[in-house]
């Protein structure tokens, strides 16, 4: 334990809050760093709680002298490391990493490039459904050490990125899942895929020979890691492939989900799963490891992969105006969520896309969108990248700056029968708050059709 050090939060958002009101509970010394300015009712709670804090900017006096400094995962370590030089960046730690020090409960997992979210919301799902003393926390509302702070719980379901991992020490999942790894925020590792891969891979380095690792045996990504990583745990793998060679294995063919993990077998029509695509197939395979894992019954299982609805922004299907279906899949913020997005409909697509580039590399989608796509909509303040990629593959492309003029656009442009599709590959920050914000606005202005 810690309770006789120092500690020093950075950043004032939803990791870092949670982070002081644990430490405070905890009565540990604690001091905030806000580099923006602090909103005024984060002040408020911060003076009620008699916290110390700074804004516009780092004390370097602190930054030296705290004992362990808890970063937030949304300031790149890199570019806080040139601003202040002296720093030693052994005493950095993660939230999760501090967190984790002040929970005995069970802790599951889940990281990934993409279908983090579903998942880690899937097994909660199963899980409370079957009367676990379950909490969702992490990359995904509530943060793990505000969770922690506030509540008791047997089982914690954390969806974690690869900037929560980082700077991670002593953190233990009992199971932890890898969804997928492709290349996303690059720009926070020296746009290095390698760098970005051994952070995903962090999830693994402390388990132990009584744990679980379940991880994607179609993703040839996610395989290298027993060739770069010890791995300890248990391992477990999922595929859209029967791999019968190995000895814990769940699998999908064309019409079912077959899983041997335990003796009972399991057996589920994909039909009977509510989320659609092959990526939700997995994402329900890495799910149903899980919940069997933790001997959670197959009728149970069966019953909430059956009641599980889509999670908001994320392949959302809100309205269907004159047979046209509009689809809000605004959490696609990268090149292979929208190669899944592309892939999971038949019929027609009005693709929306744009925003920030990542410095995306759009050439698995060619083949797609010439197949698939019979108009895009560019929605962002730049969009000669996506027009100069895309503009050779479909008939019509559209370029818009607010969200107003896209959906009326695609909305024009549709015939009964096609799908509209928010799918963007790219950030939101040049036009809207975050991607909740911009698939929210999506939906006002479908709504107002």
């Amino acid at each position: 334990m810690i309770a006789k050090k120092e500690i020093m939060v950075l950043g004032s958002g939803i990791s870092g809050i949670g982070s002081v009101m644990l430490a405070k509970k905890m009565d540990i010394d604690v001091f905030l760093s806000e580099g923006n300015i602090i909103d005024e009712d984060t002040k408020k709670t911060l003076r009620n709680e008699h916290i110390d804090f700074e804004e516009n900017g780092h004390d370097p006096k602190k930054l030296i002298e705290s004992d362990e400094i808890i970063i937030s995962p949304g300031i790149s370590f890199n570019k806080l490391k040139k601003s202040y030089p002296e720093i030693d960046s052994k005493k950095f730690i993660s939230e999760i990493e501090f967190a984790s020090r002040f929970t005995d409960a069970f802790i599951i997992a889940v990281t990934g490039s993409n279908g983090k979210t579903t998942t880690a919301t899937l097994i909660y799902h199963i899980l409370k459904s079957a009367g676990l003393n379950v909490g969702l926390a992490g990359n995904i509302g509530v943060s793990f050490a505000s969770s922690v702070c506030d509540y008791s719980y047997d089982y914690y379901v954390l969806e974690v990125s690869s900037f929560q991992l980082d700077h991670s020490i002593t953190f233990k999942p009992n199971i932890s899942v890898i969804t997928n790894i492709s290349p996303d925020h690059l720009d926070r590792y020296d746009e290095d895929f390698d760098l970005y891969t051994l952070s995903k891979y962090s999830i693994v380095k402390n388990q132990k020979p009584n744990d679980f690792f379940i991880y994607n045996n179609d993703c040839n990504v996610t395989k290298k890691i027993f060739s770069r990583v010890q791995i300890k745990s248990k391992s477990i793998s999922f595929s859209t492939k029967q791999n019968s060679g190995l000895k814990h294995s769940i699998y999908a063919n064309n019409k079912n989900i077959i899983s041997s993990i335990n003796k009972e077998k399991f057996m589920l029509s994909t039909d009977k799963i509510q989320i659609k695509g092959i990526h939700n197939i997995q994402n329900s395979m890495a799910a149903i490891s899980v919940a069997q894992i933790l001997k959670i019954s197959n009728q149970k299982i069966k019953e909430s992969l059956k009641t599980f609805k889509s999670i908001p922004h994320r392949l959302e299907h809100f309205l269907t105006i004159h047979k046209v279906k509009y689809i809000n899949d605004s959490k696609a913020t990268n090149v292979n969520s929208v190669y899944y997005a592309l892939n999971s409909f038949d019929e027609p697509i009005i693709w929306v896309v744009g925003g920030i580039d990542k410095g995306n590399n759009y050439d698995d989608l060619i083949p797609l969108v010439k197949r698939k796509v019979k108009a895009i909509i560019c929605l962002g303040k730049q969009n000669k990248n996506l027009i100069d990629v895309f503009s050779k593959c479909t008939e019509l492309i559209i370029s818009t700056d607010n969200m107003s003029d896209a959906v009326n656009s695609a909305y024009k442009v549709s015939k009964p029968g096609d799908v509209v599709l928010l799918s963007p590959a790219c950030s939101s920050f040049d036009l809207f708050d975050s991607y909740e914000d911009r698939g929210n606005k999506f939906k006002e202005e479908v709504r107002k059709l």
